[in-house]
């Protein structure tokens, strides 16, 4: 197939521009849109429903097994301006998981790095690399790039998780590897902390520096909503602000738990709104407790325990909290920070 053809009256130009689109050349004086005044942006702002993540969630638990499909019971949010693509933005895959009872999603690993934030419940593991993270309402697990993972839901009820990706930069890196986990049956390891927390999760306590993992990502990989929860009343309580943004990082050196996804906290005190501001790169947040609204760009979604939205790119957001509103989000400003494209500004 040769390059887009570009035509001209003039005969001799004209020509030329035959012999570019037979080369595979073409002619930057006639493309239009390549530099704009701000970004281009694809994703649209959304909002998934928790009702209806929920009971589609509760029926595919019903027609599933969770042996078909990837080995997950996934439903993966598919932002309306992607043209069909299974992601939430244009760097996030989001999504619900759903386990059942008694129910186990064998090991696999991915290059893609992935994350859990647990919306509601509590009693399933996942396992990283064996190391037994216990997953309860409002914790964030970390699945690093290229670790081993499994989930097993120790309970008689079913729980429900969102996880988070950085696959689309993997994908459009063209670097996505995948690997099953062994098939024979292992050891659903269970442990009240995990190797993890006990080697990192001691407040402002570390191992000596000579002891320390050094990996690209968090050695942390739980961070408990119960901390979560003391740091935003603190910041709150210090700063005498309406809201609060707290964000998770390595303990180890204080740069984000992934090297591309930034994880945050965000409460909004009852009655009140948060600043409205934009940055670069995309975000995908979930409601943890609490009912308000989101207003992003010009559209403005009411918001409940478990909804899902997506802000993408330059798209002002604010949140306004009828109780007091927490909500967790990720975002690729890791990505933006390494190549010195990140931009935030307060809009009016």
């Amino acid at each position: 197939m040769t390059s887009r053809r570009f035509n001209s009256t003039d005969p001799d130009l004209d020509q030329l521009y035959h012999d570019l689109s037979e080369q595979q050349l073409q002619p930057l004086w006639e493309m239009r849109g390549l530099l704009t005044p701000t970004p281009k942006v694809r994703s649209v702002p959304h909002r998934w429903s928790a009702k209806e993540l929920r009971s589609l969630g509760e029926r595919a638990g019903e027609l599933v097994p969770i042996d078909r499909g990837g080995d997950r019971r996934v439903l993966a949010c598919a932002n309306p301006g992607l043209d069909g693509a299974p992601y939430a933005a244009s760097t996030l895959w989001a999504a619900v998981q759903f386990l059942g009872a008694h129910e186990v999603a064998p090991a696999h690993r991915h290059t893609p790095a992935a994350l859990r934030f647990v919306l509601e419940g509590e009693g399933v593991w996942t396992l990283v690399d064996g190391d037994p993270l216990a997953m309860s309402a409002g914790d964030l697990i970390l699945t690093p790039s290229w670790r081993f993972h499994e989930h097993h839901n120790s309970t008689e009820q079913p729980m429900l998780w969102m996880d988070v990706l950085d696959l689309p930069v993997v994908a459009a890196l063209e670097a996505v590897f995948f690997e099953e986990g062994p098939t024979e049956e292992v050891e659903r390891l269970t442990a009240p902390v995990s190797r993890s927390e006990r080697h990192y999760g001691g407040a402002g306590l570390l191992p000596p520096p000579g002891q320390r993992a050094q990996p690209r990502h968090s050695p942390l990989l739980a961070y408990r909503w119960a901390e979560t929860d003391r740091a935003l009343d603190r910041r709150l309580e210090v700063t005498g602000a309406d809201a609060a943004t707290m964000t998770y990082v390595d303990p180890t050196r204080g740069t984000d738990v992934m090297p591309t996804m930034r994880c945050e906290a965000h409460r909004v005190r009852a009655g009140t709104r948060s600043p409205r501001s934009r940055q670069t790169g995309s975000r995908v947040a979930t409601v943890f407790r609490g009912s308000g609204a989101a207003v992003v760009g010009d559209q403005r979604f009411d918001l409940a325990p478990g909804d899902i939205i997506a802000i993408p790119s330059w798209t002002s957001w604010q949140l306004e909290a009828h109780d007091q509103l927490d909500m967790f989000s990720t975002s690729d400003a890791p990505v933006l920070d390494a190549l010195g494209l990140y931009r935030e500004e307060e809009c009016p």
